[in-house]
């Protein structure tokens, strides 16, 4: 089995804004873009084309629609990706060491060479946030897009994960979340970030920011009538329709 650090010099991880997500899936796509073409192996896909098409993909977006007591319902679009867990069980559970959680920087990551597909990290996994590639028979998460953040070949403004450089709405955010200066903590104390699950006990260093009340309009009051009687070209012609046979009926 593989330890956990006893702490990480860092927590890196996303914040994502419920409030924001329009659920456009940029992210969605961004992430297997990249994942195609840099760090690991690429992204499988099965029967693309077909009548039952199938893939592997680390982020994934969920719609919900929810109906408050008091309100009317609303739609919320949830992105799910690894957690980068501090208290990670898919890496306790890992009988070759393939699953890590490194103590840079707190991110967990997958050694490919040396998972043997088994699938214990996916069952011990509370989000299934984690897909068995079908076609390299290994174990796929998020990254954090580590090939980018850390690459000092790109610009400054692309060393963050794709799904954050491609979010349309501004509803990703990517930073230390070991320090309280940084503008994610900054975030998750202003509008009160959220662990998602917190009774499973893997404190997840990724927080959802939750959606704002949305303003309620007050009902409509009752119309009065305009006028007791018709006038002008109106009140005539409904005169002379009262006038005709069957006009009163």
């Amino acid at each position: 089995m593989t330890d956990l650090p006893d702490t990480t010099d860092r927590r890196l991880g996303l914040v994502i804004d419920l409030d924001t997500c329009v659920g456009c899936h940029a992210c969605v796509i961004a992430c297997k873009g990249w994942n195609d073409q840099a760090y690991g192996a690429p992204l499988s896909d099965q029967d693309p084309y077909g009548a039952d098409p199938s893939g592997t993909f680390l982020n994934r977006v969920h719609s919900y629609e929810v109906a408050p007591d008091d309100g009317p319902p609303q739609l919320v679009h949830f992105p799910k990706s690894c957690l980068h867990c501090e208290d990670a069980p898919c890496v306790t559970v890992c009988p070759t060491g393939a699953s890590y959680k490194r103590s840079e920087d707190g991110i967990v990551l997958v050694e490919e060479d040396a998972c043997i597909g088994c699938g214990l990290c996916a069952w011990a996994c509370p989000y299934g946030a984690r897909e068995m590639d079908a076609a390299a028979g290994v174990m796929k998460k998020c990254t954090l897009c580590v090939d980018r953040i850390y690459n000092e070949h790109l610009a400054p403004e692309d060393r963050e994960p794709a799904c954050v450089r491609t979010c349309p709405a501004g509803a990703r955010h990517f930073g230390d979340l070991a320090d309280p200066e940084s503008a994610v903590s900054q975030l998750v104390a202003e509008r009160g970030g959220l662990d998602l699950m917190p009774e499973q006990g893997t404190k997840p260093v990724n927080k959802y920011l939750p959606p704002r009340e949305r303003d309620r309009m007050p009902a409509a009051p009752a119309l009065e009538p305009v006028a007791e009687e018709l006038r002008g070209f109106l009140g005539w012609l409904d005169r002379t329709l009262d006038r005709l046979p069957g006009g009163g009926d």
